[in-house]
């Protein structure tokens, strides 16, 4: 072999499944993170902070460059609630679910949300706007029933009528 380069990972009849972008992303997280200990949940994280999911077709990837088993890999990304293995939609919202918001009226805004959006937690509508996620504690919990759009926008004493307006804002 020489001082010829290796590529990341030898390909898969898995990996097909999987376009050049997604392909790209996945090497450049295993690059980064692989001689890590404990590399799996930085390279899981960082290939979804990366896409937006973590693929299935990245798991033998992933595992082949950790010297995991599939099934290992596989096992890790359906216990944690984070990773998603389907795209999500242009948005995501997550909804608090934590005891002070549901204090100040969260179930309701719960059920609201899950019937009008027509999915349930984790699930994308029919349109692909909005992605529902439940979080735990948003940190406003004074202010509840809480939710975060996209990591960035935390908005406070949520109702129904405002949760409409702004996921009719996002279908814009």
């Amino acid at each position: 072999m020489g001082d010829t380069p290796q590529p990341p990972h030898d390909p898969s009849p898995h990996d097909g499944d999987m376009t050049l972008g997604q392909r790209a992303a996945v090497d450049a997280v295993l690059a980064l993170h692989r001689a890590r200990p404990g590399a799996l949940l930085p390279i899981l994280h960082g290939i979804q902070d990366a896409l937006g999911w973590v693929p299935p077709a990245a798991l033998p990837t992933v595992a082949r460059a950790l010297d995991l088993g599939r099934a290992e890999v596989h096992g890790v990304v359906s216990f944690y609630h984070h990773f998603r293995n389907t795209p999500p939609g242009r948005h995501v919202v997550r909804l608090c679910r934590a005891e002070a918001c549901q204090a100040l009226g969260a179930r309701a805004l719960e059920a609201h949300a899950l019937r009008t959006l027509g999915v349930d937690w984790h699930g994308t509508s029919a349109d692909g706007a909005v992605t529902l996620e439940p979080a735990y504690c948003l940190g406003n919990c004074g202010c509840g029933p809480s939710l975060l759009v996209d990591e960035d926008e935390l908005h406070a004493r949520v109702t129904p009528a405002a949760f409409d307006a702004l996921v009719a804002g996002m279908r814009r």
